[in-house]
């Protein structure tokens, strides 16, 4: 028997089973799109935040406080440990390694602001006046604070764009007094808009010296980190342990396991996120996978009632020449056509879902990107075929197996 008229009969058979056929097919499509969403968003958070990651620059060195080894980890911080060891004098001694170009402080605190009887709550990023020039950040009117004033701990501000439309809208702000907690700040400049970066508002924010913050706003002498930029990026796996070994031989630290600290270079922190998200991915894969294999044993049901249905039809092809082979060819051939079409179904229905979370992504800014994967969807069909050859195997293989005589009785 030829394949054409194999995939005839096959067709015929399924026709007949119209509303079983569709149920049966369901449970691929859910499972084909589960897994089509799941690979294609992985890819584009991935890409996300790898874009997002590369725009503050791959030549930096990000050194955070945190609870040392052994101090209680995050039950620690939870019960609201905060770690002062780390100072400016830090950033000093980071600045006169080789391979640093310039470094910034910084700390953050949530604040109320007001002006003019509008108040708006965003978060204060104190910070050294090297922010400027290592961070992405532009100036769109006024200016950035100066190495002066943050010595002299002026009260000066710069606004992003967002604070700046919600306390001033339409108005000047450049010269305007804002007041955090009761002492007023004069506005110097104000940031071009940048939108979330690592799905954080890069626009709700406000800068101010941070020798003024420490003394005026946080009433603290200490930073939560230094950001350090490199002269050349290829060194900087030498230049993260040059930062711990100062930092440590200022910390008074001989146990790396009793760090106060934690430093990582851009390219090792794309790594560990890689994996995170690799991990992720796989994990929400295999528990999409799970409908799959119950569409599968959805087959294997279907195909061994359909074998029931059918024995007088077996006993009867056998009588008239038809070989195990054909009988067991044309039972998988239903099968696969059955999990292709639901493989099919789920292709087109996750590049559908796909598209819209691409919609949605943008319309909130965020700069997601949305690609038809040619490997994706022949694989995911491959998939699908596979599931039908697997589960309809042992069904196909029964009704193969069974005598004529006895089938034909049946009827």
């Amino acid at each position: 028997m030829n394949i054409f008229k194999v995939l005839t009969i096959a067709r015929q058979a399924i026709a007949k089973n119209k509303l079983r056929t569709f149920f049966t097919v369901l449970g691929i499509v859910i499972g084909i799109t589960a897994v089509s969403v799941i690979v294609s968003a992985g890819r584009s958070v991935e890409g996300l935040i790898f874009s997002q990651m590369e725009s503050f620059g791959s030549n930096l060195i990000q050194t955070e406080v945190r609870v040392p080894k052994g101090s209680g980890g995050m039950a620690t911080q939870v019960q609201g440990v905060v770690i002062t060891t780390m100072t400016l004098g830090d950033k000093e001694a980071i600045d006169n390694l080789p391979n640093i170009k310039r470094s910034y402080a910084a700390e953050m605190s949530q604040e109320l602001l007001s002006w003019n009887g509008n108040i708006k709550s965003a978060l204060v990023y104190s910070t050294t006046y090297e922010f400027i020039d290592i961070d992405s950040s532009e100036i769109e009117s006024g200016r950035f604070y100066t190495e002066q004033e943050d010595n002299n701990k002026t009260r000066v501000v710069v606004l992003g764009q967002q604070v700046k439309e919600d306390l001033f809208g339409e108005s000047e702000a450049i010269g305007q007094n804002i007041k955090i907690r009761k002492v007023n700040f004069k506005v110097i400049g104000v940031l071009k808009p940048r939108g979330s970066v690592m799905f954080f508002d890069m626009d709700n924010l406000i800068y101010t010296p941070i020798q003024t913050a420490q003394k005026l706003l946080l009433g603290i002498d200490h930073v939560s980190a230094i950001t350090a930029q490199m002269n050349d990026a290829n060194l900087d796996e030498q230049t993260v342990n040059d930062i711990r070994t100062t930092i440590r031989e200022r910390h008074d630290i001989t146990n790396p396991d009793k760090d106060d600290f934690e430093t990582m270079s851009m390219s090792d922190a794309q790594n560990i996120m890689g994996n995170v998200l690799g991990g992720i991915t796989l994990l929400l894969i295999a528990l999409a996978s799970i409908s799959l294999i119950v569409g599968g044993v959805g087959i294997m049901n279907i195909m061994y009632a359909s074998v029931a249905e059918r024995t007088f039809e077996i006993g009867l092809r056998k009588s008239i020449g038809a070989s195990q082979k054909n009988i067991m060819t044309q039972f998988l051939m239903e099968a696969i056509i059955i999990t292709s079409l639901g493989g099919l179904g789920g292709v087109v229905l996750g590049l559908i879902i796909t598209y819209f979370i691409y919609l949605l992504a943008n319309y909130y800014n965020f700069d997601w990107s949305f690609s038809i994967s040619l490997g994706g969807i022949i694989l995911a069909m491959l998939f699908s075929t596979a599931v039908g050859l697997v589960f309809g195997l042992y069904p196909a293989k029964k009704a193969a197996d069974l005598d004529p005589i006895t089938a034909l009785r049946k009827e």
